[in-house]
């Protein structure tokens, strides 16, 4: 019998890092996949690849930046793994018309759950409890050291975007108050702080979950945390650059702030060594969106934003 069916023909991608397994795995169904950090010589791959390649899908800490764009003219939509973009030079992007997306709104509670946790974490000092349990000392030398409520005390949400909104929902059931600071404000019932400083001056945790990039740089710096004070805590889930990270290190060390929570960091996974000395930080491994649920919904949406593109629809969620 002749199978007169025709193969479906696959559209090209690139992809530029190793990502979340399922994503991959599905990419590698959906599209002839190239992926870039296997390739022996970069460039070559990339001039070899250039007629043909109209969507890239970028994951991880790499740049794509006008040079990588201009190696690919064809080139009609980047699709990130992720809501920051900060790795994307959106001016080059626009400059060439193409389309960046990213995966908003899928990872909006398992981020919200993490700066919670972190906010919970760093004022009851659960982590060093454990250890405390664990290194036989609750017998030998007695009861743990009193820890800080979250009951009545302020939360100063720094980015009321959709996350942050999720934010003040939980910290709301922890029986916290909640402000804010955004570049503008909104219709939310929270009082709204003019500035960093003011906001921080106001409250007693302060959680950033404002986007990276030149604009929020080192936003976070030793005005706004003598702002905080010695009574007051510091959460990060957005990105390590929206802090002077060695003024953080030098407050916590002076104890000229209580305590931080951090998701995040400068040159990611090369975490400050400094770090590891302090009693009065909880440290994460940049895993706010990482669970298996969520992840898989970013991937199914990153894939979908690209299917609908290459097939003349208006993508999801578009930068």
């Amino acid at each position: 019998m002749i199978n007169n069916k025709k193969a479906v023909m696959k559209h090209d991608l690139i992809l530029t890092a190793k990502g979340h397994p399922g994503t991959q795995k599905r990419m590698e169904q959906e599209f002839e996949l190239i992926k870039l950090w296997e390739q022996p010589d970069r460039a070559a791959a990339l001039k070899a690849a250039a007629p043909k390649i109209r969507a890239l899908a970028h994951t991880g800490h790499s740049k794509v930046d006008a040079t990588l764009m201009d190696a690919l003219p064809k080139l009609e939509i980047i699709a990130n793994f992720g809501v920051g973009v900060d790795q994307i030079d959106l001016d080059a992007a626009k400059q060439r018309g193409i389309i960046v997306t990213n995966t908003a709104n899928v990872l909006n509670d398992c981020v919200a759950d993490c700066a919670i946790a972190l906010v919970l974490n760093t004022l009851r000092k659960f982590p060093q409890a454990d250890k405390y349990v664990r290194a036989g000392l609750w017998k030998t030398q007695g009861t743990y050291q009193f820890t800080t409520s979250l009951g009545g005390k302020t939360l100063g949400i720094l980015g009321l975007g959709r996350i942050g909104e999720e934010i003040a929902a939980r910290a709301k059931a922890f029986k916290m108050n909640i402000r804010y600071h955004n570049r503008n404000k909104k219709d939310v019932p929270y009082p709204y702080d003019p500035d960093v400083v003011t906001l921080a001056k106001n409250c007693d945790v302060l959680v950033a979950i404002t986007p990276g990039g030149p604009e929020t740089k080192g936003i976070v710096n030793a005005a706004v945390l003598d702002a905080l004070g010695p009574q007051g805590y510091f959460v990060n889930v957005a990105r390590g650059s929206v802090v002077d990270q060695p003024v953080l290190l030098k407050y916590l060390r002076d104890k000229k702030i209580a305590g931080a929570g951090l998701d995040v960091y400068y040159d990611e996974p090369d975490v400050d060594p400094a770090f590891f000395e302090l009693d009065n930080a909880v440290l994460l491994p940049h895993m706010a969106s990482a669970t298996n649920e969520t992840r898989t919904a970013m991937g199914g949406l990153q894939i979908e934003n690209i299917l609908l593109h290459l097939s003349g629809k208006p993508v999801k969620t578009p930068v």
